[in-house]
């Protein structure tokens, strides 16, 4: 499926589950990164991706899922 069609798909969705898409996709991306993580700096550790994604590398903690879970629940109440 191309990029610019699921993007237009997603875009429709319910805001609550545009959330539970971005969350999905975030821990992919941690879980794919992972393997690549070690103690030396991350520098160009996946020289094929864009500089900006290269620098959210790392931004995403473990054990921050009751975190994001009340920033998600406190967007659908605003945005509701």
């Amino acid at each position: 499926m191309r990029l610019q069609k699921i993007q237009s798909e997603a875009l429709q969705l319910p805001i609550g589950d545009r959330w539970r898409l971005v969350e999905s996709l975030l821990s992919s991306i941690h879980k794919e990164t992972l393997v690549f993580s070690s103690p030396v700096a991350h520098g160009n550790v996946l020289p094929d991706l864009h500089p900006w994604t290269q620098s959210l590398i790392g931004v995403i903690q473990l054990g921050t899922e009751d975190l994001t879970e009340s920033y998600v629940d406190y967007l659908e109440d605003k945005y509701h």
